[in-house]
Formats: structure tokens, C-alpha cells, sequence
């Protein structure tokens, strides 16, 4: 295979992926409208979801893509009824097949003072859920309307699959981003290159599987999740008997072994899991790493579980700035993602 020209990209100009727990100008979302994706459960969602907004809302914009007035009507009522603020929420038509801001939406990198757009192509998780060509297009649309310089890459890319300390590293897995159904074209070396030219960092570091019930094939944000430059939250399953149990001993071990860019190991927090949650002799993908660090929050997905507290706890152990809040996830979770896997953050400049 032939180099890639990488002369313009956006780490050539200067820019890079912030960390998300940087000041964001606003938190990006998709309203969720397709049955499918919670079946026999999709009214049961929007309490939760509200709750979500309503609190990202108390200290950012939080801007949401809608179909047409019909739907930003109906979304304007489950808010209201909410309590959350109208003044802070802004709808944007840009139609969307699904929910998945986190994967859909725009990767917003900064150089300075100045914002960008990364659109990474999107196949929902390797054709699994066709279609999904209007949300493939929803970055450029967004940096269209804001007119935002706009990188595109044609490859295969989704925002819950890597995870940065806005220090020049990225971590991701292997079961995801080198899955023959994203770019089988591409070596491992060569993703690593767009990963670090488009994201603006510096290396890459790589764990194995994601957890059991993740149709992702394995994203990041439900596994290991940057809280600061050097400290990540890994989860870890305490039953042995547990099918997530090895995985997740693998990946831990794996998380040990890694160097951050100054030589230094990274510091290991570990978060429990749920006990498991099935709906309809489905295993979910539950786990209290799809958190979302928002400006006045960090709003954690909770399971109805002995572990739900514990958990809290030790997230706002390691966010003493932030006030820690969980949610109840049980209903939102039966759509195979949570709170992070639905948002996207534009940072502030």
C-alpha cells in the first residue's frame, strides 16, 4: 500500500483533540427516535435522557439534532417536563438514523484560538445497523453551518473507540479499530498514523477486548477512561466465573505494563462492575465507565446494583472539582450504550 500524504492534516496545522474534561462551549447530541434501538423500551428513556440534559445544561449549551420542527417539538416537551433550561438548549436539522452522538457526531479539534471539524467516515460499528448514511454526513453538516475548517479522513473512525489525556495520548483496542469490518485495508501502523495526524497526538496505546454484550466490537469508553493526564478508571470484574472476568484481568495487566510519553506508568484506578444485566436473554454492555464529564458534572450511569454507590464513590474520588452524579441507566442501556455513547462535547475556546 502506498504512503499516505499526511502534509495537511490537522495535527500539521497545529490542532488536537482536547481532553474532555476541558471547558466545553456545548455538549452535542442526537434525539433518539429510533424504536429499534429500544425495543418495546424507547418511551422509557426520555426521563433519564432529560435528566442527563438537564444537568449538562446548568453550566453549557447543549445543542441537539433533530429530523424537523415535529421532532424538536416533541424533544422541547420531554425537556419542559424535565425542568431542564430551554434558554441553554439549541435543536439543529440535521437528521440522523440513531442516537449515537458519541460516534456520529463531530470530532472538534482546536489549535489555539481557533475550532475544526473532523469527519471521520461512519458504518455503525461495521454495517451493522444499516441505514446510516445521514448520520455520516451530520460533522460536515455541523461544520458547515458553523464554518469550521473540516478534515476529512476516509477512513473508518468512531468517537467511543479511542479515549485522550490531552497530553498526546490516545488509547484504544485492538478488538475494535483493527476489526476487519472498519478498514481491512489498513495495517495496524497505518490507523495508529491517521489516529495521531487527525487527533493531533503523539502515541497510541493499545488494549484488547471490550467488554461482553458490546456490539462496538470493543469500544474504549466502556472499559478505561482518561480522568487526568496520567490517571485512568479501568473496570474489573470481581467474579471469577464472570465472562468478563479475564478480559478484563488481560486489559488491566496490559494498562500496567504501558509508559505515558515521559517514561512515567499510568496511575490505575479501578472501578467495579455491575452485576450483570440481561433484558430479554440479552447481556448488556452495563458498566459505570460510560461516564460523561460535562462543565457542572460527571454524570455516571447507574444499574440498580449493590455496586452503584461504590462506584460513585470512586469517581468522585478522582473528580474533586466535580460534583459526581448518577443516573439510572437500566432502560437506556437495553440500546447497547449510556450517557457517554450518546454525547459528543465541542470544547470552549
Amino acid at each position: 500500500m502506498k504512503d499516505i500524504n499526511f502534509s495537511a492534516s490537522p495535527k500539521k496545522q497545529g490542532y488536537s483533540f482536547p481532553a474532555e474534561w476541558v471547558k466545553h462551549e456545548a455538549t452535542w447530541l442526537s434525539w433518539p427516535h429510533k424504536e429499534a434501538s429500544w425495543p418495546g423500551k424507547i418511551e422509557t428513556i426520555y426521563a433519564p435522557y432529560c435528566q442527563f440534559i438537564k444537568i449538562v445544561a446548568t453550566a453549557e449549551k447543549v445543542r441537539i439534532n433533530v429530523k424537523d420542527e415535529a421532532m424538536k417539538a416533541e424533544a422541547a416537551r420531554h425537556l419542559q417536563e424535565a425542568g431542564a433550561d430551554l434558554t441553554q438548549i439549541e435543536f439543529y436539522f440535521n437528521e440522523s438514523n440513531d442516537a449515537w452522538c458519541r460516534d456520529h457526531g463531530p470530532a472538534f479539534v482546536l489549535n489555539g484560538r481557533e475550532k475544526a471539524v473532523v469527519d471521520w467516515r461512519y458504518n455503525a460499528w461495521g454495517n451493522k445497523y444499516p441505514p446510516y448514511d445521514l448520520d455520516d454526513v451530520i460533522p460536515t453538516k455541523i461544520a458547515q453551518h458553523f464554518d469550521l475548517p473540516l478534515y476529512t479522513p476516509d477512513i473508518v473512525m468512531e468517537g467511543g473507540s479511542v479515549e485522550f489525556n490531552g497530553a498526546g495520548t490516545i488509547l484504544t483496542t485492538t478488538a475494535c479499530l483493527l476489526n476487519e469490518n472498519r478498514n481491512p485495508e489498513l495495517s495496524r501502523e497505518q490507523i495508529e498514523q491517521y489516529l495521531l495526524e487527525f487527533y493531533g497526538a503523539e502515541q497510541v496505546l493499545w488494549l484488547g477486548d471490550g467488554i461482553v454484550g458490546d456490539d462496538t466490537d470493543g469500544h474504549i469508553d466502556d472499559i478505561t477512561r482518561f480522568v487526568n493526564e496520567d490517571t485512568v478508571l479501568t473496570v474489573v470484574e470481581s467474579n471469577p466465573l464472570d465472562e468478563n472476568y479475564l478480559l478484563l484481568q488481560e486489559n488491566l495487566e496490559a494498562l500496567k505494563a504501558m509508559r505515558l510519553l515521559n517514561g512515567k506508568p499510568l496511575n490505575i484506578v479501578q472501578l467495579p462492575m455491575p452485576s450483570p444485566v440481561i433484558h430479554e436473554d440479552t447481556r448488556l454492555p452495563a458498566s459505570y465507565a460510560n461516564f460523561y464529564i460535562a462543565n457542572a458534572a460527571v454524570i455516571v450511569p447507574t444499574f440498580r446494583d449493590v455496586n452503584d454507590e461504590k462506584a460513585l464513590k470512586i469517581i468522585q474520588d478522582v473528580f474533586p472539582d466535580r460534583k459526581v452524579i448518577g443516573i439510572d441507566s437500566t432502560d437506556i442501556i437495553w440500546g447497547l450504550g449510556s450517557f457517554h455513547c450518546l454525547s459528543q462535547q465541542e470544547p470552549a475556546i
